[in-house]
């Protein structure tokens, strides 16, 4: 009784953070379609500006891959009124700090500033979307820069290939085949021509969300987002090329050799559907049950009981057209990846056949309130969970309404969305091991 006492105690103190971390938020768009999103937080002097740009490494020329991410890097060099090099500078002498990033489907820029500087930040912001300076010599300051992250995070990286060696063999047609780095060969072959005309298509009004969160002025704030950004013209709509690959309906087998392994990685990998469908959160709860944590059913059976593996997980790595969902593990002695693959296949088969426990499910939906509740737990995280709900999902209010989704999700869906996607014959098993002669496959 005491047990179910403090169990209930516990969903009732979950229940109520859920509750009071509804994010409030307001939204509008400009007369050139820059979306516009406010939150206001005076929980602490900081305000977040934050633009975020519908474009990816999907979104590029097959032979000039990479470009996004390079954008990430090229639009810190400067604008018409901020030098070369300055930008930084003018973050740092103002008390706040910056940053970018790139995924396959959207381009991400930030500024946190002391909160008597959202001035300052709006008008950075509206300077890289309306004056960038895009030369030769930016760009090749730049090719340099992304070269050096690409030698440190894929070439030298131990297993830093994985995910560029799952999706060129998963994705047949899909941009998804290539990783955001993209290939330094296209970037040395590409024009200064092709960079400025690829920021005239991208990095416009009307392909983009602004947020700004935490402690400011609503009224103020407004005001000075129409002097900055409404004077920018419309660019032209963006006409996007569907991708529709075939489903996979018998097991691809493929091998990539990494000159900075000694021990081979099983990979198993599945193609999902978009981030956005309801079958994507019950994948999110399947990895939960099969990897999250020391008690999840791999890690549990694998590392602790059966000692056959160094390493093993499963994520599902959501993305907006498509997703991969990956199985991997590390063995151990004299164990195989094939032995490794049979245990994670015995699990995925219990998971087809049998219902989670009553318990098991409790404990996997208290996980889900916990996640909910740190990734709103900062203005930060709120301010990038706005601008990917409104940009990606097409709905901001699910920074609110997700979680509902996710507790709606029975035991019976985890077991049947399984069965839909997990099989055998819908997955490519990649043998990644290591370079025979320790030269990049």
């Amino acid at each position: 009784m005491k047990k179910s006492l403090m169990a209930l105690s516990s969903l009732l103190m979950l229940g109520g953070v859920a509750s009071a971390q509804k994010v409030a938020f307001e939204e509008y768009t400009l007369d050139n379609g820059l979306h516009v999103i406010l939150h206001q937080d005076k929980s602490a002097p900081v305000v977040i500006t934050s633009v975020m740009y519908h474009v990816g490494s999907k979104d590029e020329n097959p032979e000039r891959t990479g470009f996004a991410h390079f954008f990430e890097h090229l639009l810190f060099e400067g604008t018409k009124n901020i030098g070369r090099g300055d930008w930084f500078k003018i973050v740092t002498a103002n008390g706040g700090n910056n940053n970018a990033n790139t995924t396959e489907d959207r381009t991400y820029y930030y500024e946190v500033f002391p909160s008597n500087n959202l001035q300052l930040a709006l008008w950075m912001e509206s300077e890289r979307l309306m004056h960038p300076v895009i030369n030769q010599i930016g760009v090749d300051t730049q090719n340099e820069v992304v070269k050096e992250e690409k030698r440190l995070r894929v070439d030298n990286q131990p297993y830093g290939s994985l995910i560029a060696a799952v999706k060129q063999n998963i994705y047949k047609v899909h941009p998804y085949r290539w990783a955001p780095i993209g290939s330094m060969e296209h970037l040395d072959a590409a024009t200064l021509a092709e960079f400025q005309a690829f920021n005239k298509k991208f990095y416009i009004p009307n392909n983009a969300v602004l947020v700004v969160a935490g402690d400011f002025d609503p009224a103020q704030a407004k005001t000075w987002i129409k002097d900055y950004f409404g004077q920018i013209a419309k660019g032209t709509d963006i006409q996007r090329q569907k991708f529709e690959e075939a489903p996979i309906t018998q097991t691809i087998k493929a091998t990539y050799q990494d000159p900075n392994i000694q021990i081979p990685m099983m990979v198993a990998t599945y193609r999902t559907p978009s981030m956005k469908t309801r079958d994507a959160r019950v994948l999110d709860m399947i990895s939960s049950i099969l990897s999250d944590g020391k008690s999840s059913r791999l890690y549990k059976k694998m590392v602790d009981d059966k000692k056959m593996a160094l390493q093993v997980g499963a994520f599902n790595y959501s993305q907006e057209d498509y997703g991969m969902y990956i199985l991997y593990g590390l063995p151990m002695g004299k164990n195989t990846t094939e032995d490794l693959l049979k245990q994670v296949d015995e699990e995925i088969v219990k998971l087809q056949t049998e219902l989670i426990s009553e318990k098991d499910f409790q404990k996997l939906q208290n996980k889900f309130d916990n996640q909910y509740v740190n990734a709103n737990a900062s203005v930060e995280g709120i301010a990038e969970n706005l601008a990917t709900f409104y940009l990606l999902y097409g709905d901001v209010n699910l920074i609110n309404t997700e979680i509902d989704m996710y507790h709606s999700i029975t035991r019976e869906e985890i077991r049947d969305v399984a069965k839909k996607y997990l099989n055998p014959n819908q997955r490519l098993l990649l043998d990644y091991v290591p370079a025979k002669d320790k030269a990049q496959n």
